[in-house]
């Protein structure tokens, strides 16, 4: 890729950053390395042999000047809630593409509602570029495809394994807000685990529960279906504990309570090792229904999520900058690069989809949809 324009990671100290700046090496990329804090960011560079930039983003001039030059900023530092606007405003000034791996519902809907000064701008700006979100989108996209009258999708996934203290910050942001949905096109609060279902991932059945995932936002985005509920499987006790939060969420949303609780992420959570980065694996399953009651299932595996994130999110710059003409606009990463960009990622498995019930095969998905089967 060394006569593709340069690109930056910002915030590649950071565990999630760190992964992505080691994969890249292995793809034999060379993106500059950024963040506020030169003795963290200095060394890794120097490691790895990369070039590096210091700057801080709470200087809108300095982050301007930190991206010049770049085509790409690759966004790994957050909370998202904090870091995500000043970023996007440095890349709008200046004519870089965004990309994040943010999580965060809040994040999503102000990026795109940015889309039209993005356009404006000739720049792309694709949030949720790891594994929150571009499996599941991918595969919300993937079953609207196969079923452009559904009007309700249910997504879940499992496996995630240890969490990064970035992520674990985001989590802490969230405690005390509820649930949140999507219905009839809406964002609607519902209260903390709000639903439970069975869910058939393929490693095997797992009682799953509602949760405000970024897909309540992204799928819509994605997809127009306007019933969405995002699952995961959480623990018998923890799921009847969920109901607690939303009566403590005055406390649990208070400055001191929310300092207090980030700084023991900070000291306590590292992210899971390279071992487990290794062994695990996530399970991400979709339904939609329409209302002629038809039910369209399917399913992928993919890598344990942090090194899946740095694959995506690697692999989504490439695609970005080697484009011929790159899309514009504030886009999900299936609208950005499609709905098999999941599949087009290595150590990635899609099962066979199931309509009613029963297994079905492309072709007869395109006779369901109403097309001619694909040659």
């Amino acid at each position: 890729m060394s006569d593709t324009p340069r690109w930056m990671i910002y915030g590649a100290n950071g565990y999630t950053g760190r992964l992505c700046a080691e994969h890249a090496v292995a793809r034999g990329d060379r993106p500059v390395l950024a963040g506020r804090n030169e003795s963290a960011v200095r060394p890794l560079a120097e490691a790895l042999g990369f070039s590096w930039r210091v700057f801080s983003l709470d200087d809108p001039a300095g982050v301007r000047a930190g991206i010049d030059g770049m085509a790409a900023v690759l966004h790994t530092a957050g909370p998202f809630s904090a870091t995500s606007r000043p970023m996007v405003d440095a890349c709008l000034d200046s004519g870089a593409h965004y990309l994040d791996i943010t999580g965060e519902i809040a994040v999503f809907e102000a990026l795109f509602a940015r889309h039209d000064e993005a356009c404006s701008a000739g720049i792309a700006v694709v949030p949720g570029v790891g594994f929150d979100v571009v499996p599941t989108d991918c595969m919300a996209a993937l079953l609207h495809r196969w079923m452009p009258t559904a009007t309700a999708l249910d997504l879940a996934f499992f496996g995630l394994g240890s969490l990064s203290a970035g992520t674990a910050r985001s989590m802490v942001e969230s405690l005390g807000t509820g649930g949140l949905v999507r219905r009839a096109g809406a964002l609607t609060s519902v209260p903390s685990g709000w639903k439970t279902r069975e869910v058939p991932f393929p490693s095997g059945p797992r009682r799953c529960t509602t949760i405000p995932w970024g897909d309540v936002s992204t799928a819509f985005h994605s997809t127009a279906i306007p019933d969405i509920a995002v699952y995961t499987h959480v623990p018998d006790g923890a799921r009847r504990a969920m109901p607690v939060l939303d009566r403590l969420r005055p406390a649990l949303q208070a400055g001191v309570v929310q300092r207090g609780l980030k700084w023991v992420v900070n000291r306590t959570v590292r992210g899971p090792d390279a071992e487990l980065r290794q062994k695990a694996f996530s399970d991400v399953w979709g339904e939609v229904r329409n209302a002629s009651g038809d039910v369209l299932r399917g399913a992928v595996t993919v890598g344990e999520g942090y090194a899946f994130t740095a694959v995506a999110a690697v692999a989504a710059v490439r695609r970005l900058l080697e484009m011929s003409e790159p899309c514009t606009g504030a886009l999900t990463p299936s609208r950005a690069f499609g709905a098999e960009f999941v599949l087009e990622l290595p150590d990635v498995k899609l099962h066979p989809f199931e309509l009613n019930g029963e297994r079905v095969t492309t072709a007869e998905l395109e006779a369901f949809r109403g097309e001619p089967a694909m040659q």
